[in-house]
C-alpha cells in the first residue's frame, strides 16, 4: 500500500524523497475501489468548498449539475471531429496555475472544463462520474507543490492514472512526475531547481506536438517551474520519451543581443538527441514521456504559461487526441450529458447567489458639483485636504492619493472624513481559531455618525458581510453618469493579510494586533483630478431623505480657499540633511543572522519542490511618542510619491496608516475588465543620471527578477481566470521597468473579462492576497511562511482602497507603507526568494524596501528636534 502522510507533515514528504520511492508493485494498490483514507489528506468538509478561493465541487453538487445540463446531440458511434465541445475532468493539485489550464481548455475545448481537488472525491466517486456517468471525454492533471511519493500531494491523480487506461490523460509538471511515477519511474531531485526560466525544447513529432517546430533556435521556448523530474535514465519500459532540453539550457525571457550570441555560439546545429541513451542522455532532462499503449501523456514543462510558445497549439492537439481516440474505440460509446454549459449558480468552483432576495435593498441617490481646475488655482491636493479634514490630526479621515501621475500610472485622488447620516466604520476581526472553513468567524463592530456602536458575530467571514452589503445598495445609473472615476460613494479601507483563511488558506499561524479590516461608508467626499485639476464634491444620501448641505458647504470653503490662495505649502529641510542627524532606533523581528537562514530554507523548500517562489517578509519597529501621524504621511508622501499612495486614521483604535504603494492589487472598472499590475523585481535608484540608467538595465535584464516577476505573472492569470470570461485573460504589458523616487521596479499588466455571474467581492476573494506578496503555488506558499516568520504581517501585504456602490473597486498591495497603532510604527518588508537567490542580495533588497518609510519617520522627528 502507499504510504500516506498527514497534510501538515509536508516537510516529511520533500526531505524524504529516496525513501519514498516505492518499488512498483507496493505503489499498486490490491483493490483500487478503496478511497484513500481522508485523515491523510487536506480535506476540507463539501459544505465549506462554495466559499473557499478556488474550491471543487461536491458528489452532490455534479449531481445536480449533471441534472441541470442541456442534453446536446448524443454521440454516435463515430465521434466527428467536428464535436462542438470536448468534456475535461480538470484534477487540481492545489497550484496556482490550474485556472490558467482552466482558460486554455475552455478556450479549445469549446466550453469550460469541470474542476476537482485532487482530495475532494475518493476512487469510488470519481470512477463513477467516469464510467457510469460517463461525462468526461478526457483528463488533464494539474501542476502542484510537493511531490507525487506523496499522497497527500497528489491525492486522487494516482489511482486515474493507474486505472483509467481507457481514458485519454494528459498531466503538466506535477501531473506529469505522477505518470512517471504510477508505472514504476524513480522521482529525483533535477540538476538544479528550474522556476519561471525557459528551455528549448526538442521533442520527438509525436501527435501531442504536431505543428510545433523542435529543437534549437526553432522558436520553440517553454516556462519551466519544478524542482523534480522523472529519472530519464531509469525510465520503465511502459513509458516513451517525447520531450528533452539541455541541463544547460534554462535561459531568461528577454535578453541583451550579447547574451543571445553567447547562448549561440559555439553549439551548432547538431541535434539535441545526438548520443542519447533510451531518449536522453547525461546533459539531458526530460520533458516529456508517453505510455506505450494508454493515451496517457506528460509534460514536464508549463505549456499554459504566457511567456511558453506553442502552449494552446498542445491544448489543442490533446483535444484532437482526444477526438481521433473515441473514434477509434467507438464500441465504448461515452453517451453522458455535457458538461461544459454554464449554468445559474456555478462559475468555475464557485457556488454564488445573485439575487437579492431576503437582503433589505436601499435605494440610494448621489450628487455633485464640479468646480473646474481648482485644485491648480489652490496649490494642490495637499492644501485641500489640509483645509478640510487636516483639523484634529485628521482623525477618522481617508485620501487615496495618487500622488505621482506621471506616465499614466494614476489621475484620481479621493478625501473624506466623518459624513453624513449614511456614514459608518467598519471593525472587523478574526476569531483567534478562525481557518479556511471559517471556524468561529470573527467579530464585526459597525459605529454610525452618532458614534453609537453595535457588534456582530459573523459566522462566514467579513467577505460574505461585504458581499451581501453592497448587493442591498441600488443607485440610478443616472446620477454618475458622465463622471470620469469609477468610485461613487461606498466602502473605503484596507483588508488585512490574515484574511486569507477566508480565501482558501489554511490558517493563521500568528493573529493580528491590528483589526483584520477596517472601512469606512463615505457618503460625502472629494474627487480631484490631477489630469485637468478638477475637484469633484460628492454626496450619497437615501432617496427618501433630503440632501445635506455638505456639497454647498464644501463648495464654499473650497472657493474661500481658492481666494486665499497666495500662501504655499510649508517648506521642509532635506531629507539628506535630516537623516544624518538622527539615529533610526528600529528593532527588526528578525535578526541579519536569522532572516538569512530563513532564507536559506526557503531555497531548500524550492529546491525539494514544495514551492516555486517563496515572499519571505519581516517588520520593523520603533515606539513613536510625539510624531503627528499626519504629518508622518505628509513627509512620506512628500519624498516618495507613488500612484496607489493612501492615508487611512482609524482614532477609535488608535490607528493610521502611511502607504506610498507603488502597486495595484486589482482593479474592476465599469466596462467590467479586471487589471491587476504585479511588481516583482526593484533596484536602487543610481547616483548620477549614468549609473541610474545601468541599474535600470541591469534589473530589466536580470534573469533572477524575470523569473520572479513571470512566477507571479502567471500567478495573477491564474486568479484572474478564475472569474473571468475565458479566454479573455491576456497580459498587455510584460516586465517593464517603472522608476519612482528611490527605487526601479518591474511591473507587468494582467487583464481578463470579469464574467456576469461572479460578484465583484467574488473576484477580490478570488485574488487576495496578492500573488506578489506570496509566492507560488499560493496555498502551500503560504503555509511555508506562516511557519517561518515570527509574527503576523497584519495591514501589511494587505490591501487598500474602496468598493464602490456601483460595482467597481480598486486596491493596492501594502507595500512601503507604516502602521502606526497604539505608539509605534512598523514597516513591513521582505523579497521573493526563488532557485536563483542569494540570501545576502535578499536581505540588501528587503532593507532597500524600508528605506523610503524609515527616512520618512527620521525626518519627522529630526523636524520636532530642530523645532
Amino acid at each position: 500500500m502507499l504510504a500516506f502522510a498527514d497534510k501538515t507533515s509536508f516537510r516529511l514528504c520533500s526531505s524524504s524523497l529516496e525513501n519514498l520511492n516505492l518499488s512498483n508493485e507496493s505503489r499498486r494498490c490490491a483493490k483500487t475501489n478503496i478511497p484513500f483514507p481522508r485523515s491523510c489528506i487536506r480535506f476540507a468538509k463539501k459544505d465549506e468548498l462554495a466559499v473557499m478561493a478556488n474550491v471543487a465541487l461536491s458528489r452532490d453538487m455534479v449531481q445536480e449539475h449533471l441534472k441541470r445540463s442541456v442534453v446536446v446531440k448524443k454521440q454516435s458511434k463515430e465521434v466527428s471531429k467536428e464535436v462542438d465541445f470536448v468534456r475535461t475532468l480538470l484534477i487540481d493539485n492545489y497550484d496556482s496555475y490550474t485556472y490558467n489550464i482552466y482558460q486554455e481548455l475552455s478556450v479549445v475545448n469549446g466550453g469550460p472544463p469541470f474542476v476537482v481537488r485532487n482530495d475532494e472525491w475518493t476512487w469510488e466517486e470519481a470512477y463513477y462520474y467516469l464510467y457510469e456517468a460517463r461525462a468526461f471525454d478526457n483528463i488533464v492533471i494539474s501542476p502542484g507543490p510537493g511531490s507525487p511519493v506523496c499522497p497527500a500531494d497528489i491525492g486522487l491523480c494516482l489511482y486515474v492514472l493507474h486505472e483509467c487506461h481507457d481514458i485519454p490523460i494528459l498531466g503538466v509538471c506535477l501531473g506529469h512526475q505522477a505518470l512517471g511515477y504510477v508505472h514504476g519511474g524513480k522521482i529525483v531531485l533535477a540538476p538544479e531547481p528550474i522556476h519561471g526560466r525557459l528551455s528549448e525544447i526538442e521533442h520527438n513529432g509525436c501527435r501531442l506536438f504536431d505543428n510545433i517546430p523542435s529543437g534549437k533556435y526553432s522558436g520553440f521556448k517553454v516556462v519551466r517551474y519544478h524542482s523534480l523530474v522523472i529519472d530519464g535514465e531509469k525510465l520503465p519500459s511502459e513509458l516513451v520519451p517525447i520531450a528533452w532540453t539541455s541541463v544547460r539550457d534554462a535561459l531568461p525571457f528577454l535578453q541583451k543581443a550579447d547574451q543571445v550570441h553567447n547562448h549561440s555560439a559555439g553549439r551548432g546545429e547538431a541535434s539535441m538527441l545526438s548520443g542519447h541513451i533510451n531518449g536522453t542522455a547525461a546533459d539531458k532532462v526530460l520533458m516529456g514521456v508517453m505510455h506505450f499503449s494508454w493515451p496517457h501523456y506528460g509534460l514536464q514543462f508549463h505549456p499554459e504559461s504566457v511567456a511558453t510558445s506553442y502552449g494552446r497549439q498542445i491544448f489543442r492537439n490533446f483535444r484532437d487526441l482526444t477526438v481521433d481516440y473515441w473514434q477509434a474505440v467507438s464500441s465504448k460509446n461515452r453517451n453522458g450529458d455535457q458538461f461544459a454549459e454554464k449554468k445559474n449558480g456555478h462559475c468555475n468552483g464557485y457556488v454564488v447567489n445573485n439575487s437579492k432576495s431576503g437582503i433589505a435593498v436601499r435605494n440610494l441617490r448621489l450628487k455633485w458639483k464640479i468646480l473646474n481646475g481648482l485644485a491648480s488655482h489652490v496649490g494642490g491636493s495637499r492644501i485641500i485636504f489640509d483645509e478640510l479634514y487636516g483639523k484634529s490630526k485628521a482623525q477618522d479621515t481617508f485620501w487615496l492619493d495618487s500622488s505621482t501621475v506621471e506616465k499614466g500610472r494614476a489621475r484620481f485622488s479621493i478625501m473624506g472624513g466623518r459624513g453624513g447620516s449614511l456614514w459608518k466604520q467598519l471593525t472587523f476581526k478574526l476569531s483567534p481559531s478562525s481557518d479556511a472553513a471559517f471556524h468561529n468567524g470573527g467579530v464585526l463592530s459597525i459605529e454610525d455618525v452618532q458614534g453609537v456602536t453595535s457588534t456582530v458575530h459573523l459566522e462566514r467571514g467579513f467577505f460574505d458581510f461585504l458581499e451581501n452589503d453592497m448587493k442591498s445598495i441600488c443607485c440610478d445609473k443616472k446620477d454618475y453618469e458622465g463622471l470620469p472615476f469609477d468610485f461613487c460613494g461606498g466602502y473605503i479601507g484596507y483588508l488585512g493579510y490574515n484574511l486569507k483563511v477566508e480565501c482558501g488558506a489554511a490558517f493563521n499561524h500568528h493573529r493580528s494586533s491590528s483589526p483584520d479590516a477596517c472601512f469606512f461608508f463615505a457618503d460625502n467626499f472629494l474627487v480631484i483630478d490631477h489630469q485637468s485639476n478638477d475637484v469633484y464634491i460628492m454626496s450619497l444620501f437615501e432617496v427618501d431623505k433630503a440632501s445635506s448641505s455638505w456639497l454647498e458647504d464644501a463648495e464654499k470653503r473650497l472657493l474661500d480657499l481658492q481666494a486665499s490662495s497666495n500662501k504655499n505649502a510649508e517648506d521642509n529641510p532635506s531629507m539628506s540633511a535630516l537623516a544624518s542627524l538622527f539615529e533610526a532606533g528600529f528593532v527588526s523581528d528578525k535578526s541579519r543572522e536569522q532572516y538569512l537562514e530563513d532564507v536559506e530554507k526557503c531555497l531548500e523548500y524550492i529546491k525539494n519542490g514544495q514551492s516555486y517562489e517563496l515572499c519571505l517578509t519581516t517588520q520593523l519597529r520603533k515606539k513613536i511618542t510625539d510624531l503627528t501621524p499626519i504629518d508622518l504621511y505628509m513627509s512620506l508622501r512628500e519624498n516618495n510619491p507613488a500612484p496607489y499612495a493612501a492615508w487611512l486614521n482609524f482614532s477609535k483604535h488608535k490607528l493610521s496608516i502611511c502607504s506610498s504603494s507603488p502597486e495595484r492589487f486589482l482593479r474592476l472598472d465599469r466596462d467590467e475588465i479586471l487589471e491587476a499590475k504585479p511588481i516583482k523585481g526593484t533596484s536602487p535608484r543610481g547616483s548620477s543620471s549614468h549609473e541610474d540608467e545601468q541599474l535600470k538595465l541591469l534589473l530589466q535584464y536580470s534573469e533572477k527578477d524575470q523569473a520572479e516577476n513571470l512566477m507571479i505573472v502567471d500567478l495573477l492569470r491564474n486568479d484572474l481566470g478564475r472569474v473571468c470570461e475565458p479566454g479573455s485573460v491576456n497580459v498587455p504589458h510584460l516586465m517593464e521597468v517603472e522608476t519612482y523616487a528611490t527605487v526601479h521596479t518591474m511591473v507587468s499588466t494582467v487583464r481578463g473579462k470579469r464574467q456576469a455571474d461572479v460578484s465583484p467581492v467574488e473576484c477580490v476573494r478570488a485574488a487576495f492576497p496578492g500573488g506578489s506578496m506570496t509566492g507560488a503555488p499560493k496555498l502551500r506558499s503560504m503555509e511555508i511562511l506562516d511557519s517561518l516568520e515570527s509574527c503576523s504581517r497584519g495591514i501589511y501585504s494587505g490591501s487598500i482602497g474602496y468598493f464602490s456602490i456601483n460595482s467597481t473597486f480598486d486596491l493596492n498591495i501594502v507595500i512601503r507603507t507604516v502602521v502606526m497603532l497604539d505608539g509605534e510604527a512598523s514597516i513591513g518588508a521582505g523579497g521573493a526568494v526563488v532557485a536563483l537567490s542569494n540570501p545576502e542580495d535578499e536581505y540588501n533588497e528587503m532593507i532597500l524596501k524600508t528605506s523610503a518609510p524609515m527616512k520618512a519617520i527620521m525626518e519627522c522627528e529630526t523636524r520636532r528636534c530642530v523645532m
